[in-house]
């Protein structure tokens, strides 16, 4: 039995290359696969493209269990998979202990707040779903017998660090006492109990630190990070206002570069490491990306107009403004590569918004019934 249903071309072909690779999905066949804070920008990429690989690989029939806080929320953002028979969204509160009526085969645990605003309005809500959500997580692995379990970690962890690269082996000083830190501190604890696990219960449990990723299901509306607020601005034809010198550096990973990434980790990797995500030829200055943003559209005819905070603005600005690369070079090891460098991967997402917005999608048949 066969269905339609429209899909976003850039994530279309973002699936096709992932699947096109030299990485054997084959052991995902007839799995089911819990994704934790599937509204989130990282894990609702994740759902998509799971899915997609059912369409691109009939008889594939990958289970999605899209995890989240808010039910309303995940009907807005899975408004057009709502009828995909492999796809099951579950409120979850991730302090409480889990239970789960079927198997669960893989875990990707991406629930975290990650906003420099969240860490100033609401640090404990950063911390939970990294420490309290990760041992609940470990735990149902535990008892779901899970062939796999990934845990979203963070660069953030490897704290201030004079060296301009670092490797998974790398950790820096990380101030306890400052309370944008609650991100970094918190996952470093969600990565010790990876490994902890790992060591007493034999869960298969991994790590993977995560560079600053974008791609075409980012939460214009919501989210208040730079380059998600740069992209908004592209989309709406609206000049790019940026509220700093721009002179912070930062590396940036195209989400289908880092879906390849997570895949990899879950079907390669040694169980109880961590590994380095990234794109070390994506390193830009804040104001550079700014720049790139607005000539990559230049009949859009924009510009980059510098303006100061307003006083008893929620946003936090970062003290390590020049934040040190992650090596790939132990990932890469599993064969990870990364295809989009910074214009090319904001040039996709960006047009994937146009064309979302611009109704430029198409329909696809898709497998119907399990």
């Amino acid at each position: 039995m066969r269905r339609i249903r429209r899909v976003n071309p850039i994530l279309r072909e973002d699936a096709e290359l992932i699947s096109g690779g030299d990485l054997d999905l084959r052991e995902l066949r007839n799995c089911s696969i819990l994704v934790t804070g599937a509204n989130g920008m990282v894990a609702s990429y994740v759902v998509r493209i799971l899915l997609l690989l059912n369409d691109i690989y009939p008889g594939f029939n990958i289970t999605v269990i899209a995890m989240c806080r808010s039910m309303q929320k995940a009907k807005e953002r899975f408004h057009d998979l709502l009828d995909d028979p492999y796809l099951v969204i579950k409120r979850g509160d991730l302090s409480e202990p889990l239970a789960e009526s079927g198997h669960v085969d893989y875990i990707l645990h991406a629930a975290s707040l990650a906003s420099a605003e969240q860490c100033r309005l609401n640090p404990t809500g950063v911390i939970i779903p990294n420490v309290i959500g990760t041992r609940n997580l470990l735990d149902m692995a535990r008892v779901k017998k899970s062939k796999g379990f990934l845990f979203l970690s963070s660069g953030e962890v490897c704290g201030e660090s004079d060296k301009k690269i670092i490797t998974e082996n790398d950790a820096g000083s990380l101030d306890p006492t400052e309370l944008r830190n609650c991100y970094g501190e918190s996952k470093r604890m969600g990565e010790n109990m990876c490994v902890a696990w790992c060591h007493q219960y034999g869960i298969p449990a991994m790590a993977v630190r995560l560079e600053h990723t974008y791609g075409p299901t980012m939460d214009l509306n919501n989210d208040h990070r730079v380059f998600a607020e740069f992209v908004a601005d592209i989309v709406n034809r609206r000049d790019i206002v940026m509220k700093s010198d721009g002179l912070a550096e930062r590396t940036f990973c195209y989400a289908a570069d880092a879906m390849d990434g997570f895949l990899r980790v879950l079907l390669k990797g040694k169980a109880g490491e961590t590994y380095n995500i990234g794109n070390m030829r994506a390193h830009s200055s804040i104001k550079n990306l700014a720049e790139t943003l607005v000539l990559l559209f230049p009949e859009m005819g924009l510009k980059v107009i510098r303006k100061e905070r307003m006083e008893g603005d929620a946003h936090m600005e970062h003290k390590n403004r020049q934040r040190p690369m992650l090596s790939t070079a132990k990932i890469e090891n599993l064969g990870y590569t990364c295809n989009f460098g910074i214009r090319e991967g904001f040039r996709r997402t960006i047009m994937s918004f146009i064309a979302e917005k611009e109704g430029h999608v198409y329909t696809v048949e898709a497998s119907c019934g399990k």
